[in-house]
């Protein structure tokens, strides 16, 4: 019995563990990248990813009781939350960002298919605007 109890806690440290190496991968990505997506995307993934094995852990270290269900639902949710969250926030950026070619690459005309006219309009004429002050700056 004292040799299951040990590997129990083993096993759960282990992924306390790993949980903790993504974290880690996780921070040093959301520090490395420049781009507001790759930041999003290093975090997201981490997110998800990281939580879940250390919740993993926490249910092998506890045992099989309800507090562990409790912990199971919470990655359930998480697994669902985290990625449509992550996504809404990505699109939200692609739709407000008109110079979004100059940091991703992206395929020909999907731009089109991110703005209506409307607000393609007023986006290029704010570009336009701002693209004649710094002409008058420079001359």
């Amino acid at each position: 019995m004292i040799l299951i109890e040990w590997l129990q806690f083993i096993l759960g440290v282990s992924f306390l563990l790993a949980g903790l190496g993504v974290f880690t991968v996780q921070v040093f990505g959301v520090f490395k990248f420049d781009y507001v997506l790759n930041r999003m995307h290093a975090a997201a993934m981490g997110d998800t990813l990281g939580i879940g094995i250390s919740l993993v852990g926490l249910i092998i270290l506890s045992g099989w009781n309800f507090a562990s269900l409790k912990m199971a639902l919470i990655i359930v949710f998480l697994w669902n939350a985290s990625p449509v969250s992550s996504h809404l926030i990505a699109r939200l950026e692609a739709t407000t960002n008109p110079h979004l070619e100059r940091c991703c690459e992206m395929e020909e005309g999907i731009t089109e298919h991110l703005w209506d006219e409307d607000q393609r309009e007023i986006i290029y004429a704010d570009r336009d605007k701002t693209d004649r002050d710094k002409a008058r700056e420079e001359s």
